[in-house]
């Protein structure tokens, strides 16, 4: 059985460290899924290419197109990935925009992992105390240990340009996806609409109500 997994991140530099942690959650995520003996297919959503449209989005109330397509691979996922840089000691305004435009109930049960980039450690608890509780508001299921990096854990460097995750940092990820592998394999592969509009409600039974 083949898995869908979305992987949101919305790092705005390239190449960019959030960037870099969305594509060793990614991987490792796939690989545990293979030890648990099934496999993931994954999508990437860079929100950097969408900025526009969630604008629009957010102006007009519908989302189009290809933000459209990355809300519809969403509603049929059957795992999240999210990833964000800490501005201002919390998430960023990109990556909020994205899930102010969801429809109503389209994560409800969804099971997500969370992780966040930062220059220090300081910004760590933005996870617990930003980015957990919205995605319990949005009735999400996310893993227990989400995953921080700061500029300190790519190889012991202080450029996110260094692509090695020092121990510390590898160990985290791994625990993660564990979690988020389990939480996948553990239920049935997720069949759900995409939005209102794919399922709609005939035009006769709503002058019955």
């Amino acid at each position: 059985m083949t898995r869908r997994i979305v992987v949101v991140q919305a790092g705005l530099g390239q190449p960019s460290s959030t960037r870099l942690l969305a594509d060793r959650l990614a991987t490792s995520t796939r690989d545990a899924m293979l030890e648990r003996g099934e496999e993931a297919e994954v999508t990437m959503v860079d929100l950097r290419d969408h900025a526009h449209e969630l604008a629009n989005a957010l102006l007009t109330g519908f989302a189009a197109g290809g933000l459209r397509e990355v809300l519809d691979d969403l509603s049929q996922a059957d795992a999240l990935i999210a990833v964000t840089p800490v501005f201002q000691a919390s998430y960023s305004g990109l990556f909020k925009t994205f899930f102010d435009v969801l429809e109503d109930g389209l994560l409800r049960g969804l099971p997500v992992l969370l992780a966040a980039t930062a220059g220090t450690a300081r910004h760590s608890l933005v996870l617990e105390h930003a980015m957990r509780p919205m995605f319990v508001y949005l009735k999400a299921t996310p893993v227990p240990t989400a995953v921080f990096a700061a500029s300190e854990d790519w190889g012991g460097a202080t450029s996110p340009s260094s692509t090695a995750a020092a121990p510390g940092l590898s160990q985290r990820i791994d625990v993660a996806a564990a979690e988020l592998a389990d939480l996948v394999t553990g239920r049935p592969a997720t069949l759900r609409r995409a939005n209102g509009l794919a399922d709609p409600v005939p035009f006769e039974e709503l002058l019955d109500r």
